[in-house]
C-alpha cells in the first residue's frame, strides 16, 4: 500500500495560444473591413440643369475621377494617374466588349483638376473611342 499523499497539481490554463488566436482574428477583422471601405468611391458631380434622358440599353466604360485626381476605371482604382496607365486600364475593358458601340462617361469630382479629365478623354480618344460623356447630377430643389 502506499499511503504517502499524492500531490494535486494546479489545472494551467496555457493562454499563448489563446492570444495567437485572438491575433489572428484582430487581424482578419481589420483586412475585411479595409477593404469593405477600399471599394466606396466618393464623388460629388456637377449639377446641371438638363433631365436624365430614358434608359436606353447602351454599353458604357465608367471613368470617375475623385477631387484628388484619382482614377476609377469601371470601379477598379487604376494605379496611378498617368496617361499610360489610365489608357491600359481601359484597354482591358475594352478587349472584353465590343469598341464600336462603347460609351465613355467620365464621372468627375466637382473639385476635380481639370487636367485629369483632360487625362481620360485623352485617354479615350488614343484607343479610338470617341463617343465620350460627362457625368452630371441634378441640382437639389428646395422643399
Amino acid at each position: 500500500m502506499n499511503l504517502r499523499q499524492r500531490r494535486r497539481e494546479e489545472p494551467e490554463i496555457i493562454l499563448i495560444p489563446l492570444i495567437d488566436i485572438l491575433l489572428m482574428l484582430l487581424i482578419f477583422f481589420m483586412l475585411a473591413t479595409t477593404f469593405k471601405h477600399a471599394a466606396e468611391i466618393s464623388i460629388n458631380l456637377p449639377e446641371a440643369a438638363q433631365k436624365k434622358l430614358p434608359d436606353q440599353e447602351v454599353k458604357t466604360i465608367d471613368v470617375a475621377i475623385d477631387e484628388r485626381g484619382r482614377f476609377f476605371v469601371d470601379r477598379q482604382e487604376v494605379v496611378n494617374n498617368e496617361l499610360g496607365t489610365v489608357k491600359r486600364a481601359m484597354e482591358k475593358v475594352i478587349a472584353e466588349r465590343d469598341r464600336k458601340e462603347l460609351i465613355v462617361v467620365i464621372s468627375a469630382d466637382g473639385k476635380t483638376p481639370h487636367q485629369a479629365v483632360v487625362t481620360a478623354m485623352d485617354a479615350a480618344r488614343q484607343l479610338g473611342l470617341l463617343r465620350i460623356s460627362i457625368a452630371a447630377q441634378q441640382p437639389k430643389s428646395p422643399q
